[in-house]
């Protein structure tokens, strides 16, 4: 199926020719008719699946079509709320290009910065606003932030809401949305807590689901390494000064463990960046930018820094901690793989990390496999 059999309008059509996009994916292809008939909807979609656009294509296009029988100043009318600073400005820039044609104005709020360009940009009027929780209520709290007129509310993102702690948040700004309104809300996972958020702030949702959280892309090619703790970072380093990786992005579980794995491979010139919650705002962007651009090979994150990433053609993602939450593991090696393109995880085992393995290769119901072609071979092996 094309875009055009979706019925979207000529300026948006042309937009999306310019991106080279010419088949919804499958969230797409559920969702936009869903959403251009007024419902509430319920997404679970991967990341990777063309989540943004299947919200944001049917947003611009209802905005746009209802702009030509309106007059006068510029009110907000859709709201999209999501959790990190990055994604915001990741979505910001897809409705940039999807509505480049439209006339739709939009601008995107978050924390970490100087507010007086975003509001300057709110005063001048817009008529979508993306914004993290902590600053809209901020700005809502001053009185720059009007949302008596919204007609649609994005709720994206909302597992990684929950466990940011933003819940509590997002029920104050709910509470000053009109009654009468279309709410979307994406998961990437549904774990019990959604289900309760999803009675809160949806109306007889549609349901939409692509690809389960409980499976992994396929196109994805997993291998786990069991290593002890010490030599994780000579494995790293090994497997980098091989060559056949151009460039990764690297997990950790701590903020702290980011910054040494950075400091590991300048000290042997392999070019690194840190990313996590207490980088600034700058610092994240231009370590961000540096990656996408190639300047940097290798991009060592955190789980929730890493949110909102969306490097195209990323070959390799590499947990250097296996993360404690299985469903965390789909969620990064989510980064790779991505729109039906290849892709490599490479995972790092201790033994004191067996039992996340374990949890994992449960969730995704398949065993991964061991690479035995390695000088670091965790002495424990046997017993995993």
């Amino acid at each position: 199926m094309k875009f055009e059999k979706l019925n979207i309008i000529t300026p948006i059509l042309k937009a999306l020719s310019t991106e080279g996009y010419t088949m919804p994916t499958p969230i797409q292809e559920k969702a936009i008719p869903v959403i251009l008939e007024g419902k509430d909807l319920l997404g679970c979609a991967q990341t990777g699946t063309g989540k943004t656009a299947a919200f944001a294509i049917p947003l611009l296009q209802m905005l746009c079509n209802e702009q030509k029988n309106e007059k006068g100043s510029r009110t907000i009318k859709a709201l999209i709320m999501t959790p990190t600073r990055e994604l915001a400005i990741q979505i910001g820039e897809s409705f940039a290009a999807y509505g480049r044609h439209t006339g739709i104005k939009h601008t995107v709020i978050f924390g970490g910065v100087s507010q007086v360009n975003q509001t300057n940009a709110l005063k001048a009027g817009v008529d979508i606003l993306i914004a993290t929780p902590g600053r809209l209520l901020d700005l809502l709290n001053q009185r720059y932030v009007k949302l008596n007129h919204i007609k649609q509310f994005v709720l994206d993102e909302a597992d990684r809401m929950l466990d940011m702690g933003f819940w509590p948040d997002v029920k104050r700004i709910i509470a000053q949305l009109p009654a009468t309104r279309q709410t979307l809300l994406f998961s990437a996972t549904m774990p019990q807590e959604i289900t309760k958020m999803v009675d809160a702030v949806l109306t007889d949702p549609v349901k939409v689901a692509v690809t389960p959280v409980s499976s992994t892309v396929d196109t994805i090619k997993q291998t786990v390494y069991f290593v002890d703790r010490k030599n994780k970072k000579s494995l790293l380093i090994e497997l980098l000064k091989k060559g056949t990786i151009d460039s990764a992005l690297v997990f950790t579980r701590t903020k702290h463990g980011a910054d040494k794995v950075a400091r590991d491979l300048a000290k042997v010139r392999i070019t690194a960046q840190a990313i996590h919650g207490d980088k600034s705002q700058t610092a994240r962007q231009l370590a961000l930018n540096n990656f996408k651009l190639k300047r940097t090979r290798v991009l060592v994150a955190t789980d929730i820094a890493a949110r909102g990433i969306d490097v195209q053609e990323l070959s390799y993602v590499i947990n250097f901690d296996m993360p404690n939450m299985p469903e965390t593991y789909v969620h990064r090696i989510g980064r790779t793989g991505r729109a039906g393109m290849g892709g490599t995880a490479l995972s790092f085992c201790d033994n004191e990390e067996k039992g996340y393995l374990r949890n994992i290769q449960k969730l995704i119901s398949k065993k991964i496999p061991v690479s035995e072609d390695q000088p670091y071979t965790m002495s424990t092996a046997a017993g995993k």
